[in-house]
């Protein structure tokens, strides 16, 4: 009866994606001559200088910060059709800084054979003194499932996150947090070193210390080791330098410093989590480069997005590694309301022998695969493939009137149906009781993702597993 239910389930799910009961998304992008059949009939070989490119609207944000990010500038000859599809890219890569609740690019006037571009900007609001409360499980599901709701595991304090600092797409956050874990940290990205903007700095510190430590995996379930004191305390640093010699990849150099400490009854119980050492220093080098060309960054629907890295870590025991990770988002459209998405991402840790501390694969940060979020499966290498096909079943935009607060009379809502599978696979050298690993794993499910505020993204999943376990879960966006 149950698999009859499930059979329902999915197959419900798949009409639902199929089914045409939406309206046309509203883009909020308006175009003078933004299509070839609207350009008004001109001699088929004649080149437009770009005469001028006008910036209205951005009260915080520096020109040279808009003029970045633009497929075109000041004084370029193309023709009036390549103009119109240079102005819709150029919008699409001012929506994905992350700065503007909506960007419109217009070509105002033709005088003679010189164009004057209009761009009219909205920013969103950049700094955000919030209050939060966080639970510190690895998701909802299993604080509210396996912890009960216990409250005593949540975090709370205040984080101060100002998203364009100078004006200049830099980012500046202070936390301070409290609770299960006592911890300061704060970080500052977007420092430019050159007038072209091609080279940038960041920096950043955290400290922090609570009274239980995850100290090994048993069951493919997380073990803590809990005290009236403090038994882990830990502090991290990082300097970065980025590079960004073209609009859609960014390099990154880095170094990082980490230091953990954690109670000498660790040692007794698990004596592989840190190979006998209470504190474990890691110096870390790495390099990092990041390739986004998609239509949207927080829910791409078209384009592909792709993540490679490789770091050592630490040069003698108990941490000695060099770690590979790659990653990679394809979309495709179907029709204009339907995409199909195909994500990957591996992780490989030499030499094999590490400790438990190092071991964390699927179910950590953003690794996870759908339907087995309650489990964690450490190991040395592995990685996983999701599909899913997306359909839209309705575009929109709520408001409320409000002449103080005139960004929330145009606050954007969109809703995705989906189906999904995943297939994932880890290998562990010493596995331990942990049956996940060193095998093949599948799952399946259905699924709602809402959007709205432009890019808080919300996803209700009911997935299926091969151990015959199903529910609904809450995830945040993600890219992978």
């Amino acid at each position: 009866m149950n698999t009859v239910k499930h059979c329902l389930l999915l197959f419900c799910s798949i009409l639902l994606c199929c089914a045409a009961i939406a309206q046309e998304a509203d883009g909020g992008e308006t175009l003078l001559y933004s299509s070839r059949e609207e350009i008004p009939m001109q001699e088929p070989d004649a080149l437009f200088r770009v005469k001028e490119i006008r910036i209205e609207g951005n009260k915080h944000t520096r020109n040279s910060a808009v003029y970045r990010e633009l497929s075109f500038t000041a004084g370029q000859e193309m023709a009036l059709n390549k103009l119109a599809d240079e102005l819709a890219e150029s919008r699409k890569r001012l929506m994905n800084t992350g700065m503007f609740l909506d960007v419109t690019v217009t070509l105002s006037s033709l005088r003679g054979y010189e164009a004057y571009v209009k761009i009219d900007l909205r920013e969103r609001w950049y700094i955000y003194p919030l209050p939060f409360v966080k639970m510190i499980d690895r998701n909802v599901g299993q604080w509210m499932r396996e912890k009960g709701m216990d409250f005593n595991r949540v975090n709370y304090g205040i984080k101060f996150t100002h998203k364009n600092f100078s004006g200049l797409n830099d980012k500046a956050t202070l936390n301070v947090t409290n609770g299960y874990t006592r911890a300061l940290g704060f970080s500052y990205q977007g420092l430019f070193l050159d007038k072209k903007m091609k080279w940038s700095a960041s920096l950043g510190a955290s400290m922090g210390q609570n009274k239980e430590i995850n100290y090994k995996t048993q069951g493919n379930k997380q073990l803590a080791f809990k005290d009236e004191n403090f038994v882990y305390s830990y502090f991290n640093a990082f300097t970065e330098v980025r590079y960004r010699p073209a609009i859609f990849t960014t390099h990154r150099f880095g170094f990082r410093y980490a230091s953990q400490m954690v109670d000498d009854t660790i040692m007794t119980i698990n004596p592989s989590y840190t190979f006998n050492h209470q504190r474990v220093r890691q110096p870390e080098l790495y390099y990092n480069v990041d390739y986004f060309n998609v239509d949207f960054i927080p829910y791409p629907t078209k384009g592909l997005i792709v993540s490679a890295s490789v770091s050592k870590k630490g040069f003698k025991r108990p941490l000695n590694v060099w770690q590979m990770n790659l990653k990679t988002s394809a979309s495709w459209p179907i029709t204009p309301k339907s995409f199909f998405n195909l994500r990957t991402a591996g992780m490989l840790k030499l030499p094999f022998k590490q400790p438990d501390l190092n071991k964390s694969l699927i179910g950590f940060n953003d690794m996870y695969m759908q339907g087995y979020e309650y489990f964690v499966i450490d190991g040395v290498m592995g990685g996983y493939s999701k599909a899913t096909m997306a359909r839209q079943l309705f575009s929109t935009n709520i408001g409320i009137p409000s002449e103080r607060f005139r960004r929330l009379n145009h606050i954007p809502l969109k809703v995705y149906a989906k189906v999904y599978g995943n297939m994932g696979y880890v290998y562990n050298p010493r596995p331990g009781d942990n049956p996940l690993a060193n095998r093949v794993l599948v799952s399946g499910g259905v699924g709602l993702d809402i959007i709205t505020f432009y890019d808080f993204i919300i996803k209700l999943e009911w997935s299926f597993n091969q151990i015959g376990q199903n529910g609904l879960n809450l995830h945040r966006k993600d890219y992978f």
